[in-house]
């Protein structure tokens, strides 16, 4: 994705919220919905895939007691940091990572990763490489949201309907929510505890 964050750090760089994510209705009504739609109240530690300038780092942080939010832009990454200091959420760490050949520390694990607008971006071989590592990373019991755009637009690379069906794919996933809109799709799965005799690391290498 290296190309691709270097398109958005130069958007960043133009202007802020280039994205209008802070007042766009489309965007306020799909945070609520993806938040509203989460199955518990509480989480302990969120991956956060792609949080720009931490509209929903800072919302999560009221939901869980740990964030890991990451992101490909420097400039997005020192704003969501300043944002987060500024909200004195002292539970939150922003790291500027360029996923998935870049990783939070393979110590941390997750029971709840939000993976929004940015699944689309990425070649069959990232695509594949994200999945491993985050189901590597996930906790049995944790729960996987995908939200995307599902309209055609020039730099996309992986269709919304794709990126959902390889996430659903990765072993032990249970659908728990599914929301289908015209302009966006989302999902909720868990993952399950592995069943015993079962080789969910070696079925994992064959998911999209």
């Amino acid at each position: 994705m290296d190309s691709v964050d270097g398109h958005f750090e130069r958007l960043y760089q133009s202007g802020v919220d280039p994205w209008r994510v802070r007042d766009a209705w489309y965007e306020q009504r799909k945070r609520e919905l993806i938040l509203a739609a989460l199955c518990r109240q509480r989480y302990a530690h969120a991956f956060e895939a792609g949080c720009g300038e931490g509209d929903m780092t800072l919302r999560l942080a009221q939901r869980c007691t740990q964030v890991c939010a990451v992101d490909g832009s420097p400039t997005a990454v020192q704003r969501c940091r300043i944002r987060v200091t500024a909200q004195q959420e002292k539970g939150v760490e922003v790291l500027a990572l360029r996923l998935p050949s870049q990783w939070p520390d393979a110590r941390q694990s997750f029971d709840l990763a939000i993976v929004s607008e940015i699944a689309y971006y990425f070649n069959d071989a990232d695509l594949a490489g994200f999945l491993r590592r985050l189901w590597h990373c996930l906790q049995p019991g944790a729960e996987v949201v995908a939200c995307h755009f599902r309209p055609a637009f020039s730099d996309r690379r992986q269709h919304t309907d794709a990126i959902h069906e390889a996430i659903a794919q990765m072993p032990g996933m249970t659908l728990l929510v599914h929301h289908l809109e015209t302009e966006f799709r989302l999902d909720i799965w868990r993952k399950q505890p592995p069943q015993q005799g079962h080789d969910d690391d070696r079925n994992l290498h064959s998911c999209p």
